[in-house]
Order: structure tokens, then sequence, then C-alpha cells
């Protein structure tokens, strides 16, 4: 039976480079794995680049209409309703926005926790759609090539790779789970606030 690292790779090798793009827009850890396989021949490093860039640029684009449209308080609701988005995430985009404004969105890409968020800010504060983009493009172009240049340098080492997958799998599986357990405290926690205030 195929292991989840087998099963990523397969589904990135059959979708291609644009299908890199669309999944990046979903969720960034998917370029190392693209960078793996433009390493090991199966895809087009460059064009790897590109489509990751422009995935977390649509997805930035979103969050930032999202932001214009309802404003903050309305759009940090709607996003806080997300299983895998807390409230305080949303805050915390912003506060780093209101402190370092419109660089916060170039900076901000590089902040995990924070990378997908800043949009939102921008978007409520109506920053300049140009800078936004170029900010924004700057921010995920170097971002993405940090990642897929890992995810290249780790296919120099395929057979290591292919030794230890089980590992990986377990590895991807306990961040998972830690990754729920996380959520799920937060969320009681911030039930239990609101209930006793």
């Amino acid at each position: 039976m195929p292991s989840l690292t087998d099963l990523a790779l397969q589904l990135i090798a059959h979708l291609g480079e644009v299908g890199l793009g669309v999944l990046t827009l979903v969720e960034t850890v998917f370029p190392p794995m693209g960078g793996y396989l433009a390493q090991r021949g199966r895809l087009n490093v460059g064009w790897v680049l590109f489509a990751a860039t422009a995935g977390s640029v649509v997805g930035a684009w979103i969050l930032y209409l999202l932001g214009a449209r309802l404003g903050p308080d309305r759009a940090a609701a709607a996003l806080a309703r997300l299983p895998l988005v807390d409230r305080e995430d949303v805050d915390r985009a912003a506060a780093r926005f209101a402190r370092h404004g419109e660089w916060a969105v170039l900076v901000g890409r590089l902040v995990p926790g924070v990378r997908s968020l800043i949009s939102l800010p921008a978007g409520t504060a109506r920053m300049g759609p140009v800078r936004f983009t170029v900010l924004t493009v700057l921010g995920s172009l170097v971002w993405n090539a940090l990642l897929i240049g890992a995810g290249y340098a780790l296919g120099t080492q395929y057979r290591l790779v292919e030794r230890y997958t089980h590992v990986l799998d377990q590895v991807v599986l306990a961040a998972v789970v830690a990754l729920v357990a996380v959520l799920v405290a937060r969320r009681v926690r911030r039930v239990r606030s609101s209930s006793s205030s």
C-alpha cells in the first residue's frame, strides 16, 4: 500500500505544475514536494516556482477581497469559523499590519501563521492593489523558493528518502494529530471563556 508521502507525490506529479499552484492556494506544504519532483525530473523547477507563487497570490487576493468587502470585524469572524483558523491568528495578523504598515505584507509572507492572514488587514485598509500584488509576489516568491529549494535538495537524497518514507509518514501523521489537538484545545478554551463572561 502506498505511503502518505508517496500518495502526495503521485498526486502532484499527476497534476503537474498547474495542479501544484492550485494546491498551494490551499496549503503551502506542497511546494517542497514540487521541488523534490523537479529534482527527480518529473516537473520543471521554474514552472514549479511560478505555479506555487501564483497559487499563493491568488489565495492572498481572496483574503484581500474578503477584508475589503466585509470590513475587519465581519471578515475576522467569518474566518474564525473555519476549522483551521483561530480568531487570535487573525488578530495577530491585523496587529502586525497595524504596526508595520504595508511592509507587513512583504515580511508577513515569511512568517508562518501570519503569512496567509496578512492579506485580510491589507484588504480592510484598502491597500493599493498594485502595491499589494507586488509585495505579495515578492514575499511569496522568496518563501516558495526556500521551500522548493529545500525539496530540491532533498531530491538529491532520494535513496535516503525512499528508505525513510515510513518515518516521514509518522512525522506527518503526528504533526496532523498535534495540530488537531491544539485547534480543539483552543476552541474549548475560547468556548469556556465566552460562556464564563
